[in-house]
């Protein structure tokens, strides 16, 4: 797989083999075992059950008809809004992908009603086929390609598109009047390819719980399976400006698992205020994310902007019982972006807010090249220190929330990041600004009290530090254009190729006025 296919390619990637349920009550009471309601114990002794046996990765052949799908005849399929599932006084309905194109093996959908779970049995009536002619009869368990939840999420008498749990573990959601950019993901195993190719764990089946009527959230169960692993998941999704998916989790390594990533988060950043290097575009910034927004341990606030790099860029911050962390789409003003159609300006971030200790590790994010805005090229996840053992379970909560333009802390963030050849003053500067080893970066710093400090900038300071070479020079002007401040800072590197990390933030006193703003740097 190439590192520019990741979106085509993780997408197509289905959710393992059909795990038929049906007849798990009959079952029940044929060997003597006590009927009780289904709950997540459930899925947690299929997984268990699942991990014990070797991993079977064999996709299931599919019909000729479905076989021979292209992307147009797969589309052309739709789910008919009158037959979804879940009406009956719900806010909630629930309809299911068609088996097709890239979507290959089929998933097992379940309802529960009463404590009772039933799989949904195929039938070519809960579609519109449009043009796509099926020309002969499919069996009843040959099962889905995913699923989708739709609610009066913008307006009380509409029904929008909510939550979508299709390819792999992938799912996205949406919050009020956002549109769908970035994704989340159940797992992610050996996402930077070390000593092999990166695992896709796939959910393969799941449980959608009957809500009571005018329920505010709607309950979803998924049983994942790799090579590497297995799981069991509850998601709880609660619609509303910010919609959040409340995740409980019991993962069961088949192996020990060192590489794994929890909370995995993908997106897209392709060009930017500090990367224009493919600017032959009438519109000035393509992302579905521009940062790497972290809350660690510490209390300490980070901003990392994303980047276009030449070549894939690993980066690791290091933290202990994080608070929290998300790709972030920042600028949310229509002109960064002059797209009628994409709407850049109105994609989610991801926040992913842990629930207890999550010990020692890391938050990594990978960075990949691209010459497409079609591209996922971004990947950020929490790596814990310790490897998981083979055979021991792990369990872990945490939320994600879909976040617009609100601000997650109350201190100055950053709003622009922009990087130029610094001005030369002196032989020494003059010689580095020629020879690619210094470059000056501007930071505009918005928010908390800085529009307070404006009136005194004399009082702010410039925090400036860079893990390799030497800041040569900072500055600080006040910014009227963002009610905030303007940090001018020059670095130096000695030889070409170095690589250097920069943390810049502004304070007053002892106190920090800002979020910390985070930056990679390679000489030329």
């Amino acid at each position: 797989m190439t590192e520019l296919n990741r979106r085509i390619v993780v997408q197509g990637l289905a959710s393992a083999a059909l795990l038929v349920s049906a007849g798990e009550a009959s079952a029940q009471r044929a060997e003597g075992r006590p009927e009780t309601p289904f709950g997540f114990a459930d899925v947690e002794r299929r997984a268990k059950d699942l991990a014990a046996r070797p991993y079977d990765g064999r996709v299931p052949a599919l019909p000729a008809p479905i076989a021979k799908l292209d992307y147009d005849a797969w589309r052309d399929i739709r789910f008919k809004p009158e037959k979804a599932f879940l009406g009956e006084g719900s806010p909630f309905r629930l309809q299911l992908f068609h088996l097709g194109f890239l979507y290959t093996r089929p998933v097992t959908v379940n309802l529960v009603r009463g404590g009772l779970a039933t799989p949904i049995p195929y039938q070519a009536s809960l579609y519109d086929m449009g043009r796509t002619k099926l020309d002969r009869a499919l069996p009843l368990d040959l099962g889905f390609a995913g699923l989708r939840i739709h609610s009066p999420l913008n307006k009380p008498n509409l029904l929008d598109e909510l939550i979508v749990f299709l390819g792999a573990s992938y799912y996205r959601f949406l919050g009020r009047d956002q549109l769908y950019g970035l994704s989340a993901r159940g797992l992610a195993v050996n996402v930077e390819g070390r000593g092999g190719a990166e695992e896709f764990p796939t959910f393969r089946e799941f449980w959608v719980v009957t809500p009571e009527t005018n329920a505010d959230a709607l309950e979803i169960h998924a049983l994942l399976d790799g090579p590497s692993l297995t799981g069991a998941f509850r998601f709880t999704v609660t619609p509303g400006d910010e919609t959040s998916v409340a995740v409980t989790a019991t993962l069961i390594p088949r192996a020990d698992l060192a590489t794994v990533g929890l909370a995995p988060l993908t997106s897209m950043y392709f060009i930017g205020e500090n990367d224009r290097r493919h600017a032959d575009d009438y519109r000035p910034e393509l992302h579905d994310s521009d940062g790497l927004q972290i809350a660690a341990g510490s209390g300490e606030w980070l901003w990392r902007p994303l980047d276009n790099p030449r070549g894939r860029r690993i980066s690791q911050f290091g933290d202990r019982d994080p608070k929290g962390f998300g790709l972030m789409q920042r600028d949310r003003r229509f002109e960064t972006y002059q797209d009628l159609e994409a709407s850049y300006d109105r994609r989610p971030g991801y926040f992913v807010e842990p629930e207890g200790a999550w010990g020692e590790g890391a938050v990594m994010l990978m960075e990949l090249p691209t010459d497409t805005e079609t591209n996922d090229n971004v990947v950020a996840c929490w790596r814990p220190a310790q490897p998981y053992p083979a055979g021991v379970p792990v369990s872990l909560s945490y939320r994600v929330r879909a976040v617009g333009g609100a601000a997650l802390h109350p201190g100055g963030r950053v709003v622009n990041t922009f990087s130029v050849a610094p001005v030369a003053s002196g032989t020494a500067k003059s010689e580095e600004a020629k020879g690619g080893l210094s470059r000056r970066f501007l930071v505009d710093f918005a928010g908390g009290d800085l529009a307070y400090y404006r009136a005194a900038p004399g009082r702010v300071e410039v925090v400036a530090g860079t893990a390799v070479g030497r800041i040569t020079a900072t500055s600080l002007t006040p910014n009227p254009h963002v009610d905030g401040f303007r940090a001018a800072i020059d670095v130096a590197l000695e030889a070409p190729g170095q690589s250097t990390d920069l943390r810049v933030f502004l304070r007053a006193g002892g106190r920090a006025l800002t979020e910390t703003w985070l930056y990679p740097w390679t000489a030329a």
